[in-house]
């Protein structure tokens, strides 16, 4: 969910560089710009070195548009590409459909066993594994340990959202450049809606009842919305509509948020002195809970998998096995330091004492992805597997939508209840129109 690329290296790729030459079997890998996989692309000398054989041509799309791409391209059968770049919503919905091959030899020194379980679970269908994670995240707080001491705050156990409202308020000093909180605004059901459904989540809310039924008309749901207005609209930055992941990231590295919660994956770059200016000045924690800490911070991955239209399934495998391995973890960390090499997929990387040392922020990481159940992430059960999302078909339409509605209620352009009670409608209409009930 993160977008950084060099603007050379990026237009090199964008155009489709093929890399070995007089090779016999061409892979086309879609991928999305961001960091990780940028520096994947330029390590793969090691993998074609290996395979002489395989030649790799790169298609890198910004998250929307690869989405689109890949999409349009696996329903159709198109074929255009061996390789795809996927997240946990779509991994678990191809695979029913049969749109993506099982990944049944990555090879013997894989460890298929090291892969985080609740990660695992959410790529596997019926026991089998459809994509490999690249890397994963959950969420959790970032904040200003030095606004914090100043302003006689201290964590003691995990934080309420009630009690995150009263830090923003404390913290909060647009006339000296500082914001109380940093949330996503921008609308998206991988924007605003991934953060937004955790804290539904954490009010005791849901996306659907057993029967399918969505429950935006809840109490739950109004009292989760109601905070994130109520906390970002008067304790965020001025035009928080429009910030996303990125946004955030730039605003927190410039010291503008006293805290902010999104992606763990944003630990290595805050933390980074070449690229944030409160790099010795930022704490961790957990994301907040309200009723329930169940579902109160989400689980992602970026992965790869094969369309079954691929003609180059075995050579496929044995990029994704190279790609998702063990050993290229300890590559990036011998080019790029082990602070940088991709999270959150392999239990040994947290116990590997050169990454904890290096990365200050890899025990929290490690805890939130845990706690994060796609299975078990809301209070009331539930017809769905997701956390900050449902894996359904019709959830991206959905998502999208409701965004929009929560977006303009946070822009104050609606009330928090007429938000709500277009997101009823909308996605009740949706879900009858699908056959649901």
């Amino acid at each position: 969910m993160k977008h950084i690329m060099g603007a050379a290296f990026c237009a090199l790729l964008a155009s489709g560089v093929a890399f070995g030459a007089n090779a016999e079997t061409k892979l086309t890998i879609a991928t999305v710009n961001n960091g990780d996989m940028i520096r994947m692309q330029k390590l793969t000398d090691d993998f074609t070195s290996k395979n002489p054989d395989i030649s790799l041509e790169w298609v890198t799309l910004e998250e929307n548009t690869l989405r689109q791409r890949v999409t349009t391209d696996i329903a159709t059968k198109g074929g255009q590409y061996d390789i795809l770049t996927i997240g946990t919503y779509e991994a678990p919905i191809w695979a029913k459909k049969g749109w993506l091959a099982p990944l049944d030899n990555l090879g013997a020194d894989y460890d298929v066993n090291d892969i985080m379980p609740a990660i695992r679970s959410a790529l596997s269908n019926d026991g089998k594994l459809y994509a490999a994670p690249f890397y994963a995240e959950s969420s959790m707080m970032m904040y200003r340990k030095d606004l914090f001491e100043k302003a006689g705050i201290e964590i003691n156990g995990r934080l309420t959202w009630d009690q995150t409202l009263d830090i923003a308020k404390k913290l909060h000093d647009p006339a000296n450049g500082v914001y109380g909180i940093c949330l996503r605004g921008k609308a998206g059901w991988g924007e605003n809606m991934a953060l937004i459904t955790t804290m539904g989540n954490a009010y005791g809310a849901r996306l659907f009842n057993e029967e399918w039924k969505p429950e935006f008309n809840g109490q739950e749901w109004k009292d989760a919305l109601s905070m994130y207005v109520d906390i970002l609209g008067n304790y965020g930055p001025p035009g928080a509509t429009s910030n996303g992941f990125n946004e955030n990231l730039s605003l927190f590295n410039a010291g503008k948020c006293g805290m902010w919660i999104d992606a763990t994956v944003a630990a290595s770059f805050v933390t980074n002195p070449k690229e944030s200016k409160v790099a010795d000045k930022v704490g961790f924690t957990e994301a907040p809970c309200a009723v329930t800490c169940t579902g109160a911070n989400w689980l992602w991955a970026w992965n790869l998998a094969i369309p079954s239209s691929s003609k180059n399934t075995e050579a496929a495998e044995k990029f994704i096995a190279w790609a998702t391995s063990k050993s290229y973890l300890e590559l990036v960390a011998s080019k790029d330091g082990w602070a940088n090499v991709p999270p959150g997929t392999r239990m040994s990387l947290y116990q590997n004492q050169k990454y904890l040392d290096a990365a200050p922020f890899a025990i929290k990481t490690l805890a939130a992805i845990d706690s994060a159940d796609p299975i078990n992430s809301t209070l009331k059960p539930k017809p769905y597997v997701g956390v900050q999302f449902a894996a359904i078909p019709e959830f991206q339409g959905i998502g999208t939508v409701v965004g929009q509605q929560f977006s303009a209620a946070l822009a104050g352009q609606i009330s928090v209840d007429q938000a709500l009670q277009n997101a009823q409608q909308s996605t009740d209409r949706t879900m009858q129109k699908a056959g649901y009930y």
